[in-house]
């Protein structure tokens, strides 16, 4: 099946306005982001499903994960998310660690980002890929053409690694953040 994350500046806007059905985790506990959209077998005092997650999935019901992420807060419009998108990013920025280190998804990792340089939505993707530990071989040596063939492979210890559409899609996400950032500074 495949993983649909959706991301909101906040999830419970949403979740108020759309029926739906809290998943658990084998736990027993309620999954962090995980809803269904369509009935699934639930505990109707807390909206609860009543079976896990990884069972669900094996009979059929499709768990939609909705995140908060607090960037899309300062967004005006979709216009204004339009723009953010496309404007190119002062990539120069993520050199300097008091930018980088407040930079969603990046924060933590500066010396890789310093170290490789993205330059591009691609790259800045690679990095993000390469920040997962199945992957952080390749921060050895900046070889952006080894880099490019190696970073989107599938391990074969079955490891976790950031598929490309998933690390292009956060990629975008970080360029966003970074021109709100500087939008803030400006202003």
């Amino acid at each position: 099946m495949p993983d649909i994350d959706i991301d909101f500046a906040d999830r419970d806007t949403v979740l108020s306005k759309i029926q739906h059905r809290v998943a658990k985790l084998d736990s027993e506990k309620k999954h962090n982001t995980g809803v269904y959209a369509t009935e699934i077998p639930h505990n109707p005092v807390d909206n609860l499903s009543t079976i896990d997650y990884k069972t669900a999935e094996e009979r059929g019901y499709f768990k939609l994960d909705f995140l908060n992420v607090s960037i899309y807060k300062d967004v005006r419009d979709e216009a204004h998310l339009q723009e953010l998108m496309e404007r190119e990013p002062l990539w120069e920025l993520l050199e300097h660690y008091e930018f980088c280190s407040q930079v969603f998804h990046l924060s933590g990792n500066e010396e890789l980002v310093k170290t490789l340089r993205p330059s591009s939505i691609e790259q800045l993707a690679a990095v993000l890929a390469i920040i997962r530990p199945s992957k952080r071989y390749l921060a050895k040596d900046v070889d952006w053409n080894r880099i490019n063939v190696e970073v989107w492979t599938k391990p074969e210890d079955g490891a976790y690694y950031f598929k490309k559409a998933h690390a292009v899609s956060y990629a975008v996400a970080v360029v966003v953040h970074m021109n709100l950032l500087c939008e803030q500074i400006s202003s």
